[in-house]
């Protein structure tokens, strides 16, 4: 008898991918195939992923000495140079090993005065291209000399082990995730940039009383210009030293962890700054020894280089950074960044019209296997990891199990809704919004794929571009946001401020996400210091006074934010998929659904307000009021007695008070 054919489960959740089983299986062999090598030349994927305990800076115990090992194939020659031999460029020659790897070994007992914790350390490439300075691949620690702007590497080996206390820490206890996306240089209200522990003091309580559960680390890894956000990085293996010291930030996670707040890193592995003096580009004299060569090398949009994922030595080097970050710094998970890039070709500069663009001809597999290789390694290392793609093509099973055809992530960015936001508030007045689209958008995603909603993000906060308070009130935010202030523009900005994020928040995914200082509506774009504005910080800061000055409207959006989160997070809403609507009225822009065991009614209208409004609900009984915006807490204009009840008709139908530009959640009593 023969077998049945065991069918994907990507295959089972849409019978729409069948014309493609064939490549999905294919990348799953794969997958499959390129694991077994590595177990039979490593051992394990795991153990291949420990490429920082043999390349860079590492302590025998054995030998009583530090080795340095570079991978630099191509290269002529390599030569250490840095504090310990006063900069010779000579004195320290590196040996050439098997595989292109150069190596040198420091006794303890010659250099324990020289190679010391906080020495400066470079390495002399000789190759083709000539002799050039670099700083180690691996390197753990980077910092800029402030008198000439030069990056050099450090050594890092501190007497005092950095001491963790968040054993009792457990992910898997938050529940569901409500992430605040924050950047620690720009955390702070002064104009310059904040540090790790001015972040841990002054940002993470803020966090908590909010009811954000995650934290989305941006920046985290090596930059030499500020301005690039974090994303184009230089040293993969160095946290930031603009901020503080690698303890400092063990430090900030630390306190998150006791806080019960994950920490999620800004993971960029897509690509890396062309710096020749600080990154990795032209390492060892040839263009392809990370990179691919050429112009598939190069992204003409971010002006960086693309890693060749085909090769092992690329593989181990971004495997093992995703080790060493969890296992180092404890964090919770990664947020990869620009894995649309990484998935094509193109990078994701087309249509996504047709399946055939997931599979065919501009896929970029070796970045696919990656990925896969990526995720499995994550939740091998620590089980209750969390994995976040950002990709913007909709690519099927992205956030699916590698072993069901998938590639692994746990959760996708929803990156069409705050797009979808901006377009509506740009081209269509309030009462050309179409109640129907609003809900498609928001509830549009693939079946049994985790989604991250969110309503803006950095990116719609980056000078260029505007936030959702920006688009909604513009300059009237200087000038009106007294309390005591009556401002029409002010009024419907608030209200549509609470009802947009609310409703991305309940529909648009199994998580939420929230940029800092968005939650309360921060009037300003964000723009690093560069020569275009003077170097100014002026913008790369967070105003923190406005929201804690009682006198000014921030601080009802701010309740709003911590109210929507506190109720949502009780009632276990962004996990339920039990989502029916109840009323869609055009009329009166009112959508009306049942979530879990809550009622949502949202009326958009921009003044149509119903006095008696009935609507059907799924069950008998008496409903009260459990979230108004219309509430004076939140800036609204008190028209709504929280006190009623609201008891079923006989057609099963209760009778509310249905205030435009108001949300309002009941649930039932009894």
């Amino acid at each position: 008898m023969t077998k049945a054919k065991k069918i994907l489960k990507i295959i089972k959740d849409d019978p729409w991918l069948e014309p493609y089983e064939s490549d999905i299986e294919e990348r799953l062999e794969v997958y499959k195939n390129l694991v077994k090598s590595l177990k039979k030349y490593y051992g394990s994927v795991s153990k291949f992923a420990d490429g920082h305990h043999y390349l860079g800076i590492n302590y025998d115990k054995k030998k009583k000495g530090w080795y340095y090992r570079e991978w630099a194939p191509m290269a002529h020659s390599l030569y250490l140079i840095g504090d310990f031999n006063l900069w010779n460029r000579t004195s320290h020659p590196m040996t050439r090993l098997d595989g292109g790897v150069w190596e040198i070994f420091l006794p303890e007992e010659e250099y324990k005065s020289t190679f010391t914790h906080g020495s400066l350390i470079k390495v002399l490439v000789i190759s083709k291209e000539g002799s050039k300075d670099r700083i180690p691949a691996y390197i753990k620690r980077v910092v800029q000399n402030p008198d000439t702007n030069d990056f050099a590497g450090q050594v890092w080996m501190p007497e005092k082990k950095f001491k963790w206390t968040d054993q009792k820490f457990d992910v898997l206890k938050i529940g569901d995730l409500f992430i605040y996306e924050c950047h620690v240089g720009m955390a702070q209200e002064k104009e310059g940039v904040g540090s790790y522990l001015e972040f841990a003091k002054n940002v993470l309580p803020r966090i908590k009383k909010l009811g954000y559960n995650a934290i989305q680390l941006m920046a985290v890894q090596e930059h030499p210009y500020y301005g690039s956000f974090g994303y184009h990085v230089s040293n993969f293996y160095a946290p930031s030293s603009r901020f503080g010291t690698p303890e400092e930030l063990k430090a900030l996670i630390d306190k998150a962890h006791k806080l019960g707040i994950a920490v999620i890193m800004d993971l960029v592995h897509s690509h890396a700054v062309k710096n020749e003096n600080e990154g990795l580009n032209l390492f060892d004299g040839t263009e392809y020894q990370y990179f691919h060569a050429g112009g598939k090398g190069h992204h003409s949009a971010w002006d960086s280089k693309l890693f060749n994922y085909g090769k092992w030595e690329v593989l181990q080097f971004l495997l093992s950074n995703i080790k060493y970050w969890i296992e180092e710094f404890h964090f919770d998970g990664f947020r990869f960044d620009g894995v649309t890039s990484m998935l094509y070709t193109h990078h994701g500069h087309t249509a996504f019209d047709h399946y055939d663009k997931y599979f065919k001809n501009d896929v970029e597999k070796e970045a696919v296997t990656y990925l896969q290789l990526a995720n499995d390694l994550a939740n091998e290392i620590k089980p209750d990891v969390i994995t976040i793609a950002e990709d913007v093509s909709g690519m099927p099973g992205l956030g699916l199990k590698v072993k069901d055809g998938g590639l692994g992530f746990d959760y996708r960015l929803a990156m069409g809704v705050p797009d979808y936001w901006i377009k509506i508030l740009k081209h269509k007045s309030d009462e050309d919004w179409n109640i129907h689209e609003m809900y498609g958008v928001m509830v549009n995603r693939r079946y049994g794929e985790k989604t991250i909603g969110y309503a803006e993000s950095h990116d719609q906060a980056l000078v260029g571009d505007k936030t959702l308070a920006f688009w909604l009130m513009d300059k009237e935010m200087y000038w009106h946001m007294q309390v005591s202030d009556q401002n029409l523009i002010i009024d419907r900005g608030i209200a549509l401020h609470k009802m947009i994020r609310f409703f991305t928040m309940v529909l648009a995914g199994e998580g939420y996400l929230n940029f800092i200082g968005n939650e309360f509506g921060h009037p300003e774009w964000v723009d690093f210091p560069r020569e275009g504005n003077n170097w100014s910080y002026k913008y790369a800061r967070r105003q923190w006074s406005l929201v804690d000055n009682d006198l000014l409207k921030y601080k009802f959006l701010a309740a709003f934010d911590q109210a929507m989160i506190k109720l949502t997070k009780a009632n276990k809403i962004l996990s339920q998929h039990d989502t029916q609507q109840l009323n869609m009225d055009e009329t009166n822009k009112t959508i009306i659904f049942k979530k879990g065991n809550l009622i949502f009614v949202f009326n958009f209208h921009s003044a149509n307000s119903i006095a008696d409004y009935q609507f059907w609900v799924p069950q008998k009984g008496k409903y009260k009021i459990v979230l108004n915006s219309d509430n004076p807490e939140f800036g609204g204009h008190d028209r709504i007695d929280e006190s009623v009840i609201f008891t079923t008709n006989q057609e099963q139908k209760i009778s509310i008070y249905n205030t435009n530009r108001t949300v309002l959640v009941l649930k039932k009593t009894r």
